[in-house]
């Protein structure tokens, strides 16, 4: 999700209840089918991961599946959940077709995979949690990992009205607290990435020095 398109009450902070409200007026609140930065951070995603592909991913705070679709092809399962059930119809109606992809209608970081996840791509998400359940979900996301699995954050940079904290806050946060290597980063005026890795797994460039084929 990007965040120009929402409207905001000055002062209000995002719960499930505005994001319904949001995605009950629009059938695409942040335009992910559309807009050229939605393309592009899509790519920037895809490429910042650090596998060909994965077994089990796991992606809250789908919205209408703009990323889900994407995510889609590089996993053998996907679980994407949202806490706004317009926005999960409108999610399943995307992925229809796709028997990999499973989405539910589930508040994070409330709920999780019932397995452990290769794979947890949280995308424009966590500066809407509030300071407890962006603590809980800091605390939480390691163990949901598989060993050697990934957890890719990526957000926004510029203010957001409706927001906890900013992408930045959120990232800092994240580099500072979560006990996972990191393994990549991308940032630029619009948007941040990182990814963190559980556990020791061979980058290509290692595998290479070291010399496997």
């Amino acid at each position: 999700m990007s965040r120009l398109a929402s409207a905001p009450v000055q002062g209000q902070r995002a719960d499930p209840v505005h994001f319904e409200a949001l995605h009950s007026a629009s059938a695409d609140p942040w335009g992910v089918h559309r807009r050229w930065y939605e393309r592009r951070k899509r790519s920037l995603l895809l490429a910042a991961l650090p596998r060909e592909h994965y077994g089990l991913a796991f992606e809250p705070g789908c919205s209408v599946g703009g990323n889900t679709l994407a995510l889609a092809a590089r996993c053998s399962q996907l679980v994407s959940a949202d806490a706004s059930a317009a926005a999960t119809a409108r999610a399943r109606a995307a992925v229809a077709g796709l028997p990999q992809v499973r989405v539910e209608h589930w508040r994070f970081p409330d709920r999780w995979p019932s397995r452990n996840c290769d794979l947890v791509v949280v995308s424009e998400l966590a500066y809407y949690l509030s300071e407890r359940d962006f603590a809980r979900f800091l605390l939480r996301a390691p163990a949901h990992l598989t060993h050697g699995g990934h957890l890719l954050l990526c957000h926004w940079r510029a203010p957001i009205a409706d927001a906890f904290r900013s992408g930045d806050s959120v990232h800092q946060a994240a580099l500072a607290g979560l006990p996972l290597a990191h393994v990549g980063a991308w940032r630029d005026q619009d948007m941040r990435v990182d990814v963190w890795q559980n556990g020791a797994a061979p980058s290509v460039a290692a595998a290479l020095q070291d010399g496997a084929p």
